[in-house]
C-alpha cells in the first residue's frame, strides 16, 4: 500500500482529501500542529488503519525529515497553511511563519530527504487564487499571469508558491502548484462565509457582509478539489502550476440568498435571519476568477458538483451534523464575517 503524507490533514479540506486517498487505498500519514480549525471529528467514519496522525508543527525541519525517513512516501500533499484572511489582517506574523517559514522548512527537508533516499516523491503544494490579486470583469487569471496579492494571507501564500518553484529550479526537486478558487463543503469551519450563513440561520442570527456584498467568488465543492489534486498527483507535469475552478462565479449577496431561500422555504428552517451590511475590511478585493483550461485539457478533468447540487449537500451536512457545530468552540469564530 502506497503511503501518502497529507500536512494539514485534519483541517477542511485536508481531511476530505485524506478520506478520498483512503478510499482509494493509500494509507495516509497526517500531520497537523492541531490548531483552532483542526478537528479529530473530521477523519469520522475512516477505518483507523488508514492513517495515522502525527501532531507537530511543519516548521518543525528535524521532525519532518525523521517521518520521511520513517515512512518513505510516494507523495506529499501540502496543506498546512493559516488561511483566513482577517486573521491575516490581525496578526501577519502567524501567516508568515505558517505559510512562508513552514513551507521553507518541509522543503528543506524534503531536498534532504529526495538526495539522500534518491526517491521519486512528489511534493504538491496547494495553493490559493488570491495569489493573482483582484482581476477585472469577464478576466480569468491564468497560470503564468503575475502575482498580485492584497492581504498579507495572499502574500504569504504568493511567497511560499515562489519558494516552490525556486527549489524546483535551483535543486530539481519534484514538485508541483495547484492554485484553486473558494471551496465549501462538509467539515467546512465556520468561520469561512458558507458554514457562517449555514450555522447563522440554524442560530437564527442575522448575517454580516461586508460592504456591499457585491465581490464576487468562484466556487468549488471540495470533493471536486479534491478529486482534481489526486488527478495532478497522478498524471500532473512536475514544475507545472494547475488552476483548479468550476467557473461557477457568484457574489456573497447571490451566495447568502441562495441559502436563505433553500433553507427557508424547502428545509422549512424557522428563521428570521437577514443580511446586514457591515464596513468593508481593508484591501478587499473584489473579484477571483480562474481559467483551469490547462487542468482540463491536460488531465481532462471536470467538476461533477455544480452550486445547484453541492450548496443543498452541504447544507443537508450541517443539518445532520449539529453536534459537530456544538463541538467547536464559538469563540474562536464568532467574530469573523466568512471571507
Amino acid at each position: 500500500m502506497k503511503k501518502i503524507i497529507v500536512t494539514g490533514g485534519l483541517g477542511f479540506i485536508g481531511s476530505n482529501l485524506v478520506k478520498k486517498l483512503c478510499q482509494k487505498n493509500y494509507f495516509v500519514i497526517i500531520v497537523d500542529k492541531k490548531s483552532y480549525s483542526s478537528n479529530i471529528d473530521n477523519l469520522a467514519g475512516i477505518p483507523k488503519k488508514k492513517f495515522v496522525i502525527k501532531k507537530f508543527d511543519i516548521i518543525n525541519r528535524s521532525k519532518f525529515f525523521n517521518l520521511l525517513l520513517k515512512y518513505k512516501p510516494y507523495a506529499i500533499f501540502n496543506l498546512a497553511a493559516e488561511t483566513h484572511v482577517d486573521r491575516s489582517i490581525d496578526n501577519p506574523g502567524r501567516f508568515i511563519n505558517s505559510n512562508i517559514v513552514g513551507v521553507y522548512s518541509i522543503l528543506e527537508a524534503f531536498k534532504k530527504y529526495i538526495k539522500l533516499s534518491k526517491k521519486k516523491t512528489k511534493l504538491v503544494h496547494i495553493s490559493t487564487d488570491e495569489v493573482y490579486g483582484d482581476i477585472k470583469k469577464n478576466y480569468f487569471s491564468k497560470e503564468f499571469d503575475s502575482y498580485n496579492p492584497s492581504s498579507p494571507y495572499a502574500a504569504s501564500k504568493a511567497a511560499s508558491d515562489h519558494l516552490i518553484k525556486s527549489y524546483f529550479r535551483t535543486y530539481d526537486l519534484p514538485v508541483i502548484i495547484t492554485n484553486c478558487t473558494n471551496n465549501y463543503g462538509p467539515k467546512q469551519f465556520p468561520e469561512k462565509l458558507i458554514p457562517k450563513i449555514i450555522t447563522n440561520i440554524l442560530n437564527n442570527e442575522d448575517i454580516q457582509i461586508y460592504g456591499r456584498g457585491n465581490n464576487q467568488r468562484e466556487w468549488i465543492f471540495v470533493d471536486d478539489h479534491c478529486e482534481a489534486l489526486i488527478k495532478i498527483l497522478l498524471k500532473g507535469k512536475i514544475g507545472n502550476n494547475y488552476n483548479i475552478g468550476s467557473g461557477e462565479i457568484l457574489n456573497n449577496n447571490q451566495i447568502c440568498k441562495l441559502i436563505l431561500n433553500i433553507m427557508k422555504y424547502k428545509k422549512k428552517i424557522n428563521t428570521s435571519s437577514k443580511i446586514v451590511y457591515v464596513k468593508d475590511r481593508p484591501g478587499h478585493d473584489k473579484r477571483y476568477a480562474l481559467n483551469s483550461s490547462k487542468l482540463k485539457r491536460e488531465l481532462k478533468w471536470k467538476t461533477k458538483f455544480k452550486i445547484k447540487i453541492g450548496i443543498p449537500k452541504t447544507i443537508n451536512w450541517y443539518l445532520k451534523n449539529k453536534k459537530w457545530i456544538k463541538n467547536i468552540n464559538k469563540k474562536s469564530y464568532k467574530k469573523r464575517m466568512g471571507l
